[in-house]
């Protein structure tokens, strides 16, 4: 059996329709509601939480992680870093830490180019796993979320999520934004006069200053 890298960001010997975990899991309900879903392997002293594929795996922020600071953005750098990984958040995205999520979403979005999913527990999380291990089983150029350039350019339904975080959009205005900006490089890019456009005045500069203002 392959033995994981000293560094512990490099890839992992995932078998196919398999998940890798980080045994810290073993006993969470995370993993609980993936069991008989899919098949797991635990492994310890892994950096990333979970190996979707041997180059595409997941870093989870609980709910715990994001109130209590920003001890979480070391692992995140670790795997940005990595050129043998490509690296996916997802955060619990809960009434008690919803006021520190937009210094992650600019920190993993804006600062280091990765994909961030917000989930509302530890259930829906194990959804949207399993619904990302399927996602291997699509070819690499066709899988938005394993492409080869920064994620910027994220799979509809995570860009979407993303976009409707940011002050001012929601659900309605989001869609909009996306048929003008398909990306979140292009959004963040964007003028006041150009988002004006669609979302009108008011909003166009609450997202403006999401973007540019430091927090």
């Amino acid at each position: 059996m392959e033995k994981n890298p000293p560094d512990d960001t490099g890839p992992v010997h995932v078998p196919f329709g398999h998940i890798v975990a980080n045994e810290k899991w073993r006993r969470s309900q995370l993993v609980q509601e993936m069991q008989g879903r899919i098949k797991l392997i635990f492994e310890d002293g892994l950096t990333p939480d979970f190996y979707l594929s041997n180059r595409c795996c997941i870093l989870y922020v609980t709910e715990a992680d994001l109130v209590a600071g920003n001890g979480y953005r070391k692992r995140l750098v670790r795997v940005r870093n990595s050129n043998n990984l490509k690296g996916i958040v997802v955060v619990e995205k809960t009434r008690m830490s919803e006021q520190y999520f937009p210094a992650l979403q600019k920190f993993t979005v804006l600062d280091l180019g990765m994909v961030l999913l917000p989930v509302a527990s530890q259930m829906e999380a194990s959804c949207l796993i399993i619904q990302l291990v399927q996602e291997q089983t699509k070819e690499p150029s066709k899988n938005p979320l394993l492409g080869k350039k920064r994620a910027l350019l994220l799979s509809e339904p995570s860009l979407l999520r993303t976009v409707q975080q940011i002050p001012g959009v929601g659900k309605v205005k989001a869609p909009l934004l996306l048929q003008k900006f398909p990306s979140i490089q292009q959004l963040s890019n964007a003028s006041i006069g150009e988002l004006e456009q669609v979302v009108g005045q008011a909003v166009a500069q609450q997202i403006h200053a999401f973007f540019t203002q430091p927090r």
